[in-house]
């Protein structure tokens, strides 16, 4: 077990990953002020688990199961967890300084949100964008016992251990923290849209069994244009489902309505993949509804 000081704060930080060699130490140096660390494995195979026990942090391996129990959410019901808040991390994000003094600030308050979203600045190609639009708001600061992930779809065929874009609800008011983390997921372009491919793959069947039933799961974040971050992501969403051109409407958002183009070529590379994202999604939508047609005409 870590020793920590006596300046620790009082938060859990529990950081999901795979393979993560070339990001885990300056992830976990990031969070060196928190009570306790634990990285949240599943079963890397390059020395992932070695660095971060290393570092201080106590590695715990996840074996997913199937069904709706992914990794985030086990590691919620089953790690010991002592203090009052705990923080949800990727293996290639860091806090900065600036974020670490408003989770400071937020945890040693008695009352008010018990849960708080953090943005994800966006880095692609070695920068930090700054336009674009492709950070992002979560919640990811969270009393204990006071959220759980969505519970989206339990269709295992994808492989996918960990939570993808589930959201949590919150049983309770939602703040907001300022300062972004560093979110570098960037490997290379092959990695990167591997990685993407297979999310396409699990949105497509989120979206087809929404429009096969009206319902995005079990449980799941209310749409709302006025409600929190994660709302509003939800509803946008849904009003993108039916959108006709839907790839080329998120190419002209972010290149030309965000100000992607001022980032350039990185700018243009990265909208366009992520309008190629979207057109995937679309097509294994659409090669789901064949796939049903065919069976229906057997």
């Amino acid at each position: 077990m870590p020793k920590h000081s006596l300046q620790s704060l009082p938060v859990t930080v529990l950081i999901a990953a795979k393979n993560e060699s070339a990001n885990i130490a300056k992830c976990i140096r990031s969070v060196s002020w928190a009570r306790h660390i634990y990285l949240v494995d599943s079963h890397s195979t390059d020395d992932t688990a070695a660095q971060a026990a290393l570092l201080g942090a106590e590695v715990v391996q996840f074996s997913f199961q199937g069904g709706f129990l992914k990794k985030r959410q086990w590691a919620l019901d089953t790690l010991q967890i002592d203090t009052a808040w705990v923080l949800l991390l990727d293996a290639d994000e860091e806090v900065p300084e600036a974020l670490r003094a408003e989770i400071e600030a937020a945890v040693a308050t008695t009352s008010g949100p018990v849960a708080y979203t953090i943005r994800k600045g966006f880095h692609f190609l070695g920068r930090r964008f700054r336009h674009g639009g492709f950070t992002f708001a979560a919640v990811l600061l969270i009393q204990r016992g006071k959220a759980n992930f969505e519970r989206l779809q339990e269709d295992t065929a994808d492989g996918l251990d960990m939570e993808i874009h589930e959201r949590l609800i919150v049983a309770g008011p939602i703040g907001q923290l300022r300062t972004p983390l560093i979110h570098d997921d960037f490997k290379n372009l092959e990695s990167y849209i591997a990685k993407h491919n297979k999310y396409s793959t699990w949105e497509a069947r989120l979206r087809y069994r929404f429009l096969a039933t009206g319902r995005w799961g079990e449980d799941s974040v209310t749409p709302a244009l006025f409600g929190d971050a994660q709302q509003r992501r939800r509803y946008l969403k849904l009003l993108a489902l039916r959108v006709p051109l839907e790839p080329q409407l998120w190419f002209l958002y972010h290149y030309i309505l965000r100000g992607g183009f001022l980032e350039g070529r990185r700018g243009y590379i990265s909208s366009r993949i992520r309008s190629d994202y979207v057109a995937a999604v679309r097509a294994k939508v659409y090669e789901l509804s064949l796939g049903d047609r065919l069976r229906s005409d057997e």
